[in-house]
């Protein structure tokens, strides 16, 4: 049927993305079985446990348990096993709670806190026989960064935490040698963000459980570690990156250090949650690793790593991963396949999938009937030589097409972070656009990860400029190539992305912008409230921004001049912002403050609010209702009415 761009008619609805949209995370494994986190949106968003016998999947803890956690407020592991117990934090009071495997009772083991969410506990371990070990966060005030942290030793019965000490500002939690002698951890302090600088701290155990002074073995001012694992009680393996790109290393206790296979390789990645596992090692030194999200295999007699076989259908793998069956377990996601626990086996090459197949049914069926794009890997470059990686999704129908000569709108699609990156893989929510005839571009604009650290620190007080500018160039050259409508491009992001969205609309001069519309989720508008001084964002980033755009307050003036909040009489085009009203992170304070400023502008604006939503959306009605209003609103903008879709409410 030949049909405008953006009328065509799709079997994916906004409730059969909501639907498909439970996640995977948090794999370990507990008495020989593969165990997970697992998101479930139609239940308002909350994360259960549930658990492989190698046949079927059984969930531990129906509703109302909420497997989550607010340290740092991305949360870090909400779970672990000791002994006959299965620990894990609450989200609705941050307490830490015992699932008994004998007979499924659930009691709390952390004290009730004086506040509601005022004590938070997160990246779970097990320590000693008995004991979980954790990073504790206590609020000590009424502002954001009133924060302090520790790691203690939570017991089974329920006892007053013990505290074990605290040497940064910012820690991971320890992790005991296999010999019980020693415990590791990682730790960083302001202003240096987890990507910038970190130090890995190794510290004895003494006979009564405490710490004694630690050591820093690795790392640095300049170098990150992202994951550490006790190899034997002599040494670690842990991912670092003091030539430019993070490797996996051998570390001694007596302070030596091996770079088992030097390349020019991302083998971890940023560490926006606590616990998160880039390698998993396999023994006889072989390694399981993820090479910018590739499953591959690290030989360190040989100094090689080659890609695992067996996993070409699915070859992004998220940063989840554990040695099981004498292969490894992980998340993993295609260009046609959505995500699902698997289990490799590296030497036969093949590939397990786990867990409940109803979503993956979905994009299955959708993928062979036509309706799911794949994406084409591109790389484009900027007017000053700087190549952009970017993933091109493009309008993807088995039933529709254009009437001749007409192009497609394109949406500009901006990760978070900044420090992020998009993978070619099947997200639902491209397909929502593209099956309607809207092309999606997802660019790794400079500052993204997976690239290096030169790459990632173009962005080094530059955001705002460096992002901008990157995501222009790839809109820019996909008009000069003849495949997206010119005056129909369009510019959406949350988080970070929705500040690079914003900033993109409202350019200067203000005659310089490239995108008709911009959908701007959960932003950062005004830079110079985003810090600790402003007041309006958490501890973990409210110093992020010294690297991103220059320590206060020397750079003053470039915080207001890059803040989209004090350029709104540069915009360039309708807006439309989605915003959480329980967001700790991008509070809803700012793009209050700039939806006011646009009363009367004539330019128009949409603003749709979510209640009990933080930072992202996860129930499944606020999906459904964000999705809608989005294509709603290109729809007004760009001359098109998508069929069966409730018209959003657009102000001047």
């Amino acid at each position: 049927m030949i049909s405008p761009h953006g009328t065509w008619s799709s079997p994916i609805s906004a409730s059969a993305v909501a639907e498909a949209g439970g996640s995977q995370q948090w794999l370990g494994i507990v008495g020989g079985e593969l165990w997970w986190a697992e998101s479930r949106p139609t239940e308002g968003g909350r994360v259960t446990l549930v658990r492989s016998d190698g046949e079927k999947v059984e969930q531990l803890l129906p509703a109302p348990w909420n497997v989550r956690n607010r340290v740092h407020e991305y949360g870090g592991r909400p779970w672990a096993a000791t002994g006959n117990i299965v620990a894990f934090t609450h989200w609705d009071d941050q307490r830490v709670y015992a699932l008994d495997l004998t007979d499924r009772a659930v009691r709390p083991i952390t004290p009730e806190p004086p506040a509601p969410h005022a004590i938070r506990y997160g990246d779970l371990r097990r320590g000693h026989e008995g004991e979980i070990w954790a990073v504790r966060e206590t609020s000590t005030g009424p502002r954001r960064t009133d924060i302090t942290r520790d790691l203690v030793a939570l017991t089974s019965d329920g006892r007053e935490p013990r505290a074990l000490g605290a040497t940064h500002h910012f820690l991971t939690a320890p992790q005991l040698s296999p010999d019980g002698r020693h415990a590791a951890w990682l730790g960083w302090d302001h202003p240096a963000m987890p990507w910038d600088g970190t130090e890995l701290c190794v510290a004895e155990v003494g006979t009564d459980g405490g710490f004694g002074p630690h050591r820093v073995l690795a790392g640095g001012p300049e170098v990150a570690v992202c994951q550490l694992e006790w190899e034997n009680a002599d040494t670690l393996l842990a991912v670092l990156d003091p030539d430019g790109w993070w490797n996996l290393h051998r570390i001694g206790l007596d302070g030596t250090r091996t770079n088992l296979a030097p390349a020019a390789e991302e083998l971890g990645g940023p560490l926006w949650k606590l616990g998160l596992q880039w390698f998993a090692p396999l023994g006889g030194g072989r390694h399981a690793v993820l090479r910018s999200g590739r499953l591959a295999v690290l030989d360190e007699h040989r100094g090689t790593i080659t890609d695992a076989g067996g996993t070409q259908r699915r070859p992004v793998w998220a940063s989840t991963l554990v040695p099981f069956a004498g292969g490894v377990a992980g998340v993993a996601t295609g260009p046609q396949q959505e995500g699902a626990v698997v289990v490799a086996d590296l030497d036969a090459g093949t590939l397990t999938e786990l867990g409940d197949p109803s979503g993956r049914e979905l994009t299955g069926r959708l993928a062979e009937r036509g309706y799911l794009p794949v994406p084409w890997e591109r790389e484009f470059t900027t007017p000053d030589g700087e190549r952009v990686p970017a993933y091109v999704y493009p309008p993807t129908s088995p039933d529709h097409a254009a009437p001749e000569g007409e192009l497609p709108p394109y949406l500009v699609h901006v990760h978070g972070g900044p420090t992020g990156r998009n993978f070619p893989v099947a997200d639902l929510d491209f397909a929502y656009f593209t099956s309607r005839g809207i092309g999606v571009v997802a660019v790794n604009y400079g500052g993204s990860t997976g690239y290096g650290r030169r790459y990632r620190e173009r962005l080094r007080e530059q955001w705002g400029v460096v992002d901008v500018t990157d995501c222009a160039a790839v809109a820019e050259a996909l008009v000069a190539e003849g495949v997206a409508d010119p005056n129909r491009l369009a510019v959406r992001g949350g988080s970070a992305g929705g500040f690079t969205s914003a900033a993109s609309m409202t350019p200067s001069p203000p005659a310089a912008g490239t995108y008709r519309a911009g959908t701007i989720k959960f932003p950062i508008l005004d830079l110079t409230g985003w810090t600790g001084e402003g007041g309006e964002t958490h501890d973990f980033e409210s110093r992020y921004l010294d690297g991103l755009i220059g320590p206060l307050p020397e750079t003053a003036a470039r915080y207001r001049d890059r803040s989209p909040l004090y350029r709104t009489g540069s915009l360039a085009g309708p807006v439309l912002f989605l915003q959480g009203l329980d967001d700790e992170i991008c509070p809803p304070e700012q793009a209050d403050r700039f939806v006011a400023a646009l009363h009367g502008s004539g330019i128009p604006h949409g603003y749709l609010t979510f209640a009990g939503e933080q930072h992202g959306f996860r129930k499944a009605e606020t999906i459904v209702a964000a999705l809608e209003a989005e294509l709603s609103f290109y729809g007004q903008v760009f001359g098109f009415a998508p069929p069966g879709i409730p018209v959003v409410d657009l102000r001047t």
